[in-house]
């Protein structure tokens, strides 16, 4: 059993599934604070079927790689490439995860389920074959990746067919609140991806991933990895901007903004694994925390 749950640990990705699955709950949050009224039922329901999507999209995107997965140190040990799970193993509990997830988002609200199946979609079957294809894989992916904060504050709401039931809130707040969260998780994910990419290069080489923006590490990959960095300071003022985030929450996206910079370009000019690995560290920390600050420092848009 100890074995069967480290496996399927490995299999959905757990740290990546929680990064996930703590973004949709923070928006579900927000949602909901806008609305005036949190459901802890309907938070606790979005939380397990946000944890069982992205772990069916995960899952999905290890059985299409578990061939390129023997071939990395960092993903050697999954547990299809190891031979401790077979692919049929896999597909059930992955297709399980995907069904039953999205029926639970489906009982919050109807667009929250599609966009989580649209997620699985992009992600295991876009993404994850341009990974060896092109660098473009990581602005396509780009896209699934930030979904979660869509899925968790469409979920805060009533469905209504296609649509919601929102009288306590304007229209103008359900359109921008959403999407602004969505650009802000959207453009994390360069300087996030692009550092990762930098650091496992020779790994991802094996395995034949093209995910640097050039694919390899010159100087041209540590310029738009600092580029993307530096666009991190006025994504940061977007809340603010459109009217629905406060003080605290503005100064610390936007001192993580210039960390991004600082850090982007050390690495633009020194051009090292060290100097890479402090803006992915920086972005590690960057998403929950500014995430969980606006939670906090959120001004319901009317």
């Amino acid at each position: 059993m100890k074995q069967f749950i480290s496996d399927f640990n490995k299999l959905v990705k757990l740290r990546l599934t929680l990064t996930v699955v703590f973004s949709a709950s923070i928006s579900f949050l927000i949602g909901a604070k806008q609305q005036g009224d949190i459901i802890w039922l309907n938070w606790l329901i979005l939380t397990v079927g946000g944890f069982f999507v992205t772990g069916a999209a995960n899952g999905f995107n290890e059985i299409i790689e578990r061939d390129l997965d023997r071939l990395m140190k960092r993903t050697a040990d999954r547990p299809l490439p190891a031979g401790r799970m077979t692919t049929g193993q896999a597909l059930v509990m992955s297709l399980f995860m995907g069904i039953f997830g999205t029926l639970f988002l489906v009982q919050l609200n109807f667009l929250a389920g599609l966009l989580s199946v649209f997620s699985i979609i992009l992600y295991a079957f876009v993404y994850t074959p341009l990974k060896q294809k092109s660098p473009i894989a990581v602005f396509v992916g780009a896209f699934p990746g930030a979904l979660p904060p869509l899925i968790g504050y469409y979920a805060a709401f009533k469905s209504a067919g296609f649509g919601f039931e929102y009288a306590a809130v304007s229209e103008a707040a359900i359109v921008i609140t959403p999407w602004v969260l969505f650009l802000i998780q959207f453009f994390w994910q360069f300087p996030h991806f692009w550092a990762i990419a930098w650091v496992a290069d020779e790994d991802y080489k094996n395995a034949g991933f093209r995910l640097l923006p050039t694919t390899k590490k010159d100087r041209l990959s540590a310029w738009l990895i600092f580029v993307s960095g530096v666009l991190m300071i006025p994504v940061g003022f977007l809340p603010m901007y459109y009217g629905f985030g406060g003080w605290v929450f503005t100064v610390a996206s936007v001192l993580g903004g210039l960390l991004f910079a600082v850090y982007g370009y050390q690495h633009a000019r020194q051009m090292t694994d060290a100097t890479a690995k402090k803006v992915m560290f920086t972005s590690f920390i960057y998403l929950p925390l500014t995430q969980l600050i606006l939670l906090f420092d959120f001004i319901p848009l009317k």
